[in-house]
């Protein structure tokens, strides 16, 4: 019986590693099925959006696709067929934790509150939430925007962020809620609102493809500084594993400037505009220590 005991650990020994490098969760769903699901936006510039033929491009894209290649090595696949799934950000998580798509490819920002629910990649952007108005408006900081009509995207944390300032410094705002992001710029063009709060990235993207881009102004004043990160479905360690490691390959070698590069910095799709938007001190930090901490 000793015997038989010891013969029957060193199997159990010699079976764990074999067991414990089989896919799981999102692998073992994608080698199944042999398709990977990507969620996409329509108009998050240069993130994710849609070129003249309709087609998702943009930074956040270009990473997924790396992310599909790398899932193509991990699981020996001479090919996966990619699905793509467009989204808003009031059903960017529910779709992640429903199964609908694999991975958020477009701007999320990484908040305490969504790691209760949806894990992040490692930080991807860094963005600053402020606020978009007319270049000869008299609005400089949050709270010159008292009593005035303010545009903000269903689902977004500038309405959680906006009204805890409200609170702080004692002023109120006539909350405008659209759908999407050209839908809450498209209300301050056409006078609905006054202001328009939201990642800073975006709202230079919007004034950029703008009709008359020089009547805007972004104000300096912040509400938060806040990490993006591409949403993944959670307790799948394996998924973000393999996630990570193939942002962080991307940032220590060339590929994550140049492509930065791309989509920031120079002219691109559709009106060839140029966001010129170099990194940020606080991008550079975390493409250096490459992390997925959450505000």
């Amino acid at each position: 019986m000793k015997g038989l005991f010891y013969s029957l650990v060193a199997a159990t020994v010699l079976v764990a590693p074999v067991q414990a490098q089989s896919p799981g969760g999102t692998l073992a769903k994608i080698k199944e099925t042999g398709e990977i699901r990507l969620g996409h936006r329509d108009v998050s510039v240069p993130f994710s959006y849609l070129d003249d033929n309709q087609k998702p491009i943009g930074f956040a894209m270009d990473l997924c696709t790396r992310i599909v290649d790398a899932v193509k090595v991990e699981l020996k696949l001479p090919s996966i067929q990619t699905k793509l799934q467009p989204i808003q950000l009031s059903t960017q998580i529910p779709l992640i934790q429903n199964g609908t798509i694999d991975i958020v490819c477009g701007p999320a920002t990484n908040t305490l509150e969504r790691q209760k629910v949806v894990a992040f990649s490692d930080t991807i952007f860094v963005s600053s939430i402020r606020a978009v108005v007319r270049k000869d408006a008299p609005i400089k900081a949050f709270e010159d925007l008292n009593e005035k009509p303010v545009s903000l995207t269903t689902g977004s944390t500038s309405i959680a962020l906006l009204a805890s300032r409200a609170q702080e410094k004692k002023f109120q705002t006539k909350n405008v809620l659209s759908a999407d992001h050209a839908a809450s710029f498209l209300a301050l063009t056409t006078g609905r609102s006054e202001a328009f709060v939201m990642d800073d990235i975006l709202l230079a993207s919007l004034i950029a493809n703008s009709a008359n881009p020089d009547d805007w102004r972004i104000i300096d004043d912040s509400l938060r500084t806040e990490p993006y990160g591409l949403i993944i479905r959670k307790d799948d360690p394996e998924f973000k594993a393999l996630v990570d490691r193939t942002l962080v390959a991307m940032m220590q070698g060339k590929e994550f400037g140049e492509l930065y590069a791309k989509w920031f910095m120079t002219p691109i799709p559709p009106k060839n505009v140029n966001l010129k938007f170099p990194m940020t001190a606080p991008l550079k930090e975390a493409v250096t220590n490459p992390n997925d901490k959450g505000v």
